[in-house]
């Protein structure tokens, strides 16, 4: 088959959704293979294969993977659970696609990431990214969005609220604060991805 396969993990999420319908549409994609608990909508480039929320199933050889699990620690139960998908889902996922032969990676983070922050979610998702990092591909992708703004399957508490303020507030918020279109976020993902830069390239909020 020619054309390019690539993998996403957390397809039924904001970002995940929107860049697995990207991938779809991808002229350069021949086949995406998304693992999830519930079936998605048929398409005759995606492989949909069932997953059990613990560990992936076994992938086909991939050219490249993305990352776009996530949730909150509300919404998980507890901290354990947070960092069980937040962190080790996504390092066991890049396992997954690094040996399947995916030579490139992106993955969604946040911003303020940092592996050394005394706070729960930066912390994880700085652990994950240097999880993420240090796998061995030949290229990883990460972007750090600030708040998200796009329509969720799931809506979380006080996000809109959120979002809205910092909409009525932008003029008045630094660039690298201000609300990101989740479409935005996995556009540039995939064209920085798709760009086979050596090393690991990571886009701020406000370069996104």
């Amino acid at each position: 088959m020619s054309g390019l396969t690539a993998a996403v993990a957390g397809s039924t999420g904001l970002v995940g959704g929107l860049l697995l319908k990207r991938l779809l549409e991808d002229s350069e994609v021949a086949r995406v293979i998304a693992p999830t608990r519930r079936p998605l909508a048929a398409h005759p480039k995606l492989v949909n294969p069932s997953f059990d929320g613990k560990s992936w199933p076994a992938l086909p050889a991939l050219d490249e993977a993305y990352g776009c699990l996530g949730t909150t620690r509300k919404t998980a139960g507890s901290d354990e659970a947070f960092r069980a998908v937040d962190l080790e889902l996504t390092r066991s996922f890049a396992r997954a696609a690094k040996q399947a032969g995916a030579r490139r990676f992106g993955l969604v983070s946040s911003i303020g990431a940092d592996s050394r922050s005394r706070f729960l979610y930066p912390r994880t998702k700085g652990e994950a990214e240097a999880a993420v990092a240090g796998m061995g591909f030949e290229s990883v992708t990460i972007a750090r969005p600030s708040f998200l703004a796009g329509e969720r399957a799931e809506h979380r508490s006080g996000e809109r609220f959120m979002i809205a303020a910092f909409q009525l507030l932008e003029p008045l918020i630094p660039r690298r604060w201000r609300a990101v279109n989740a479409a935005a976020v996995a556009a540039s993902l995939i064209a920085a991805t798709r760009g086979r830069v050596p090393g690991t390239l990571v886009l701020e909020s406000d370069a996104i």
